[in-house]
């Protein structure tokens, strides 16, 4: 059965959801969890060229708070159930790639994530990043609806 299992998480409540479920089932099969999360990269448009910097500098404060606040519901959740957890992240715009290098870089067995996360109209336009992991991904990938 699986070992180690990666949990992607991008805050949304479906997410948080599979987090939950996640760790649920981790501790049912006695396996342990990494938590990940990717946080956007900055990109300016139409922006004062004075401000840039300051919203740059304020930009990745935010996400690298945001990012903390989700990793560390994974770790409360799994700390509460006896489940071992490490978390990590990274900055990019390639949600699925970075989904998919960070269980090969942790020897993960298994990726569970939620089907649709907060993407709007350019998951409908683009596909989910789910969808993509999908596609892409080499090892099960296990999706909580």
């Amino acid at each position: 059965m699986f070992k180690h299992i990666l949990i992607p998480t991008d805050g949304s409540v479906l997410s948080e959801e599979a987090v939950r479920q996640g760790i649920r089932l981790a501790a049912s099969i006695q396996a342990r969890v990494t938590g990940f999360h990717v946080i956007p990269k900055f990109h300016a448009s139409a922006v004062i060229m004075g401000l840039l910097e300051a919203n740059r500098g304020d930009y990745a404060k935010a996400a690298q708070a945001y990012a903390d606040t989700q990793l560390d519901l994974v770790s409360r959740t799994a700390t509460a159930a006896g489940v071992a957890c490490d978390v990590a992240y990274t900055t990019s715009d390639d949600v699925a790639a970075e989904i998919i290098a960070a269980a090969a870089q942790h020897g993960c067995d298994l990726i569970l994530m939620a089907s649709h996360g907060r993407r709007g109209m350019q998951g409908v336009l683009l596909g989910s990043e789910t969808q993509k992991v999908l596609t892409h991904s080499r090892i099960p990938v296990l999706v909580y609806r």
